[in-house]
């Protein structure tokens, strides 16, 4: 059996399938991306700019801006589709999801002339809205106790700080910042005294502000950002000044489904790759998937992958309702992480040697996946928040 046929018979690609259209559309995108061009980049250390820009024509990183600002209205289980076929092609979303959420922020709460100024250039693709400044090297994720501040001063802010594991701001001309303008010694919940700022990186850039790659495991183009007295039009702020932390919380199911959907793309990678390999591979004269302890991890991923999936939709189905669906998507980023790491695991050890030969993919998929247990909320976090918010015991931190 050749690969290409066992993975049409495998069921990850046949079963529970909405938005074929969209489906195949991103599949057919995909496939002028082949896992050749992704080796080239890591190994010049390169951006992915034929893949953004194909994305961006296709309006599928507009898909969540309403109509009216030249996006494609469509629901976040669209677009979580979307991201879902980029991961299952062998592609990666990371360099430039967040072209297609981090506009939430401003789409929800900025002005009237911030959404008319800037939506229709982000739907286009003419403005790349990519960085998110949040993280700090001291602060990790205690968000309320950031230091970076912006300090009012006539018709500007001035900001003073550092973030950390700000992705992609070297290939993005707006920042949205997250920073203090009240000390938190002077606010009464910890949470009050943040605030949201849109800034024009290309104006910023050698005036305060300051861009340096962080070189990481995988190739995200991660960098640490420092602001030095940097002066931004105070225009600039997104919504009320204070209310920054509520703005943020309201984005973050939204970024957690859809990353999550990009896990479950690529469990479905995973498994498809490892069931062609091992109905192929023959040792000792049989097919290496008839053995039980090389089929059972591949069918045990798969079976977390399906439940981790309807969690992950039932998610999307809530947040389209205006339900509250914090708990779905919380566990629903808990499950997939998991089902796509024990996946890659399992397509990995399959595969033997070959599994650590860069031309097969695995271990560049393999690396790639193990991220999702740690961003954008880490395991511990979300396992904190069920057993406080949902089950009710003590807060452990």
């Amino acid at each position: 059996m050749n690969q290409t046929h066992a993975a049409e018979n495998c069921p990850t690609i046949a079963t529970g399938e909405d938005y074929v259209e969209i489906r195949e559309s991103v599949r057919k995108l995909c496939a002028g991306f082949p896992g050749s061009y992704w080796r080239n980049l890591e190994a010049a250390e390169a951006y992915p700019t034929e893949f953004v820009r194909a994305l961006t024509d296709s309006g599928f990183l507009g898909a969540l801006i309403p109509e009216e600002y030249g996006g494609s209205g469509m629901p976040l289980r669209a677009a979580a589709v979307i991201l879902e076929e980029i991961h299952a092609s062998g592609c990666n979303a990371g360099a430039c999801h967040a072209q297609m959420y981090t506009m939430g922020t401003v789409l929800r709460h900025g002005s009237a002339e911030q959404k008319q100024r800037f939506l229709p250039d982000i739907a286009s693709g003419k403005l790349r809205l990519q960085a998110f400044g949040v993280t700090e090297p001291t602060t990790g994720t205690d968000t309320t106790k950031l230091k970076t501040r912006a300090v009012r001063d006539g018709d500007s802010y001035v900001i003073n700080g550092q973030k950390v594991w700000t992705s992609r701001a070297l290939h993005s001309d707006l920042m949205l910042l997250l920073a203090r303008t009240t000390p938190v010694d002077e606010v009464r919940k910890k949470s009050d005294g943040l605030s949201v700022f849109l800034i024009d990186i290309r104006e910023a850039i050698g005036k305060g502000l300051d861009i340096k790659p962080l070189k990481a495991m995988v190739n995200h183009h991660a960098t640490e950002v420092f602001f030095d007295n940097l002066r931004i039009p105070a225009d600039s702020l997104i919504g009320e000044e204070g209310k920054g932390f509520k703005y943020i919380l309201d984005g973050m199911n939204a970024e957690r489904i859809l990353v999550s959907s990009e896990a479950i793309g690529d469990a479905k990678w995973f498994t498809k790759t490892a069931v062609a390999y091992v109905s192929e591979r023959r040792v000792f004269d049989r097919p290496i998937g008839q053995n039980q302890a090389v089929q059972f991890p591949i069918a045990r991923a798969y079976a977390e992958t399906e439940a981790a999936d309807l969690v992950l939709r039932r998610a999307a189905a809530r947040f389209a309702a205006g339900l509250p669906c914090g708990d779905d998507a919380n566990m629903g980023k808990l499950l997939a992480s998991e089902a796509t790491w024990h996946a890659a695991e399992a397509c990995m050890q399959s595969h033997g040697g070959f599994g650590f030969a860069k031309e097969y993919d695995v271990e560049r998929k393999w690396r790639e996946t193990r991220l999702f247990q740690i961003a954008p909320i880490s395991t511990n976090l979300v396992l904190s928040y069920i057993g406080e918010h949902m089950l009710g015991m003590p807060r452990s931190f």
